[in-house]
Parts: C-alpha cells; sequence; structure tokens
C-alpha cells in the first residue's frame, strides 16, 4: 500500500455522504426521538457493520455484478424500495413513547439495519464510488479493502449519531401523543419518499 493520503479525500467524501439525509439518517431520527441513543445503538452499528461488509465485498469484486448485470440493480432497487416502504410503515405507525406499554414499538436490531444496507440503493452507489475513487491500485486488495472500508465507517460514526442526536432533540420538544403521532407519521412519510429517488 503507497502510504495513506488516500484517505483524507476518502474521509471528505464520507462525510458529505453520511452527513446528508437518506434513509438511514431519517430512521435513525425517528429512532432517536422515539428510543434515545442507547437504545438506537445498535441501530448506528448495524448500519455502519452492513456498510463495512457491502464496501469490502464490492471492492472484491461484488461491484461487477452491479456493474454487469442491469437486472440485478433493477432487482435490487425493487427490493431496496418495497424494504423501505415496511420500514416507513413502521415508523408512521409507532405509537408514542410512553404508550408503548406492550412493546409494540422496536429500534431496529443491528442485524436489521446490517442486513438493510444491502438493500439500500444509496450504500451502494456509495461503496461503488468510494472503491472506485479512492481504493488503492498498490499492495494487497484485501488488506486494502478492509482498511479504506473500516476507514469509511469511523468517518460515518459520528455523522449519523448526529441524526439520531437531532431525533433525541426533537423528542424534548414532543409534549403529547398528538405531536407525537404528527413527528411520526411525517418522519414515514419522508423515509417512503426516498422511494422516489430510488426508483427514479
Amino acid at each position: 500500500m503507497e502510504g495513506l493520503a488516500f484517505l483524507g479525500p476518502a474521509a471528505l467524501y464520507m462525510i458529505s455522504m453520511t452527513i446528508t439525509p437518506g434513509p438511514n439518517n431519517l430512521m435513525l431520527t425517528a429512532s432517536g426521538a422515539n428510543y434515545g441513543y442507547w437504545r438506537t445503538l445498535p441501530h448506528i452499528l448495524g448500519i455502519m457493520g452492513g456498510c463495512f461488509v457491502l464496501f469490502t465485498a464490492i471492492a472484491l469484486g461484488l461491484g461487477l455484478l452491479f456493474e454487469r448485470y442491469p437486472l440485478f440493480q433493477t432487482l435490487l432497487k425493487l427490493i431496496g424500495s418495497a424494504y423501505l416502504l415496511y420500514l416507513a410503515w413502521k415508523i408512521a405507525t409507532a405509537p408514542p413513547p410512553d404508550l408503548s406499554l406492550r412493546g409494540t414499538g422496536q429500534p431496529l436490531t443491528f442485524w436489521q439495519a446490517a442486513a438493510f444496507q444491502f438493500a439500500n440503493p444509496k450504500a451502494w452507489v456509495m461503496g461503488l464510488a468510494l472503491m472506485a475513487g479512492f481504493l488503492p491500485a498498490g499492495g494487497s486488495t484485501w488488506l486494502n479493502a478492509l482498511l479504506l472500508a473500516g476507514f469509511a465507517e469511523l468517518i460515518a460514526l459520528p455523522c449519523i449519531s448526529l441524526w439520531a442526536g437531532f431525533g433525541i432533540a426533537i423528542g424534548h420538544l414532543l409534549h403529547t401523543p398528538r405531536s407525537w403521532r404528527v413527528f411520526n407519521v411525517s418522519m414515514g412519510a419522508m423515509t417512503a419518499a426516498c422511494v422516489a429517488f430510488i426508483l427514479g
């Protein structure tokens, strides 16, 4: 590996991609508001873990499948859109925290969040661009891929955590069941709206 100079530009790219709105960040905002940071942490770590595996796999050849077979891309968009609509429905219909007496509303688990990254077109686009633009050509591809994917997730952690924190701050402003319902429906609608960008 010829130095670590590629990490600086890669960091700027990851900040620009993970600090901006998207399905993951909208869901983290809703989760932070409804469940707090610690119950949302498995969701955050699941995003990081899923993207780490996905980005590494892309660098090691999975990205070729995405590029060579348009049908795979279409199927990915359809599966991702369907699952995103399901998650949007769960967000929109989540009861206010003080009414969650039966545990019907639950934050995403680590594995659910990790699995979603493989159906999340934004994660694919981010991974393809990251590995195509910043993966060093020399040295061990395995080592370079692991290093770049791991570094990317370290950069992503504070960025996506900000969205959970934003949700927590909003949660402190919601004092009635009606305000919670309006918030959850709004977050669910914005999450569902991401489907238009995925299929567009």
